[in-house]
């Protein structure tokens, strides 16, 4: 079991080196967790949550083998945090209106009306 919990945090992401027990993170030497939008500034289906889990899912599969280090975390965190753009940058994603934050961290949305 490690004894080091390892974590990745851009503003979208936020990867642990942790298993997810009851409401604890317990640092686990085999399995990264994922925290996607922890501050809800996406309004989030599930076909655009599939597509982060499995271009999740892609990235630590080639990074199998390797060393779990911080700056594989964040190079997980980051492509993750630029795929997260590309979905909202097609339309694929969008702003939550509710959202505790309205800085448009990612880009002004892209509407009809705006283009």
């Amino acid at each position: 079991m490690a004894d080091t919990l390892l974590k990745c945090t851009t503003r979208h992401v936020r990867l642990f080196t942790a298993a997810l027990q009851e409401e604890d993170l317990v640092p686990s030497d085999d399995q990264l967790t994922l925290d996607l939008d922890p501050d809800n500034e996406f309004l989030w289906d599930a076909a655009s949550l599939a597509k982060v889990q499995g271009r999740f899912k892609e990235l630590v599969d080639a990074a199998a083998g390797g060393e779990l280090s911080d700056y594989t975390l964040r190079r997980i965190g980051t492509d993750l945090e630029g795929f997260i753009r590309q979905l909202l940058q097609a339309g694929e994603l969008s702003y939550n209106p509710d959202g505790r934050v309205q800085n448009f961290s990612m880009g002004l949305p892209r509407t009809p009306e705006l283009l």
